[in-house]
């Protein structure tokens, strides 16, 4: 039987029984820079970059700097395949499988944008609405029902 690809959510980083354990959970859901793992659109294979994990209000999402020139590579694997595997690197270290959703709506993208801008200090919202990346993620919880955003 073939191995699951990192960004696989096949039991990937999880305890016995499938689920992400309360301690994982819990560093989880803190925002901090983490390293998010796709796949590759056209080559099927692990993409990684590091990013900023968000979290407001128990929501996990991902943005990231206005780019009106061109749409990142991985959100472009993402629209092809939503699995994509969160490493945690910084109090806990953990490899978590979820899927990740685009977000482009702009009533449903204004409060994670408004929610990035104030951690980063930004004050060009309009402009982080328009043109910056937008990706929620859900996590299945400890006892395998899905968390959602």
């Amino acid at each position: 039987m073939s191995q699951p690809s990192p960004a696989d959510p096949r039991g990937v980083g999880r305890r016995a029984g499938g689920h992400v354990d309360e301690n994982t959970r819990a560093a989880l859901h803190r925002s901090q820079v983490i390293d998010l793992t796709t796949t590759g659109r056209r080559t099927g294979r692990p993409r990684r970059i590091e990013i900023f994990l968000h979290e407001e209000d128990g929501r996990l999402f991902i943005s990231g700097m206005p780019r009106a020139d061109r749409t990142r590579d991985w959100i472009h694997n993402i629209t092809v395949d939503p699995h994509v595997v969160v490493h945690l690197k910084q109090s806990v270290s953990a490899d978590i499988p979820a899927t990740a959703r685009v977000v482009t709506d702009l009533a449903e993208r204004r409060p994670f944008i408004e929610a990035a801008a104030r951690r980063w200090g930004r004050t060009d919202v309009d402009e982080m609405l328009r043109h910056s990346p937008l990706i929620v993620l859900t996590v299945a919880d400890a006892a395998g029902k899905a968390s959602m955003p």
